[in-house]
């Protein structure tokens, strides 16, 4: 029958013609709806822009970047969660320490008390 590199071949000629036929109703969608100077239309004119063009490296091999600044943000939430945590941990900690401080006292003067 057929070898799985040319039933490949096809697939991937296929769904080429398939991205370049929907870029370019994409393309003419958003000519219309930049026309027509609609928000709404305009939205989801660039979504399906967008989605195309991911499709389209997709299939050239080329792999999406790296959201950096998303990392960056959860790497900043991540060190402002640790700080707070770290004050919280550091304020409980001190007020136990006094707490106990203030018991070791206390049992101190009845323990020394008048007799």
């Amino acid at each position: 029958m057929f070898s799985t590199s040319s039933k490949a071949e096809r697939t991937a000629e296929q769904a080429w013609e398939y991205l370049s036929s929907a870029m370019s109703s994409a393309g003419d969608t958003a000519t219309k709806a930049a026309s027509a100077a609609t928000d709404k239309g305009q939205g989801w004119a660039d979504e399906a822009w967008r989605r195309a063009s991911a499709a389209a490296d997709a299939l050239a091999g080329r792999r999406p970047g790296r959201p950096w600044g998303t990392l960056l943000l959860a790497g900043l939430a991540g060190v402002a969660v640790g700080l707070a945590a770290a004050a919280y941990s550091r304020r409980a900690l001190a007020r136990q320490a006094a707490e106990e401080e203030q018991e070791l006292a206390q049992t101190a003067v009845v323990l020394t008390g008048d007799r």
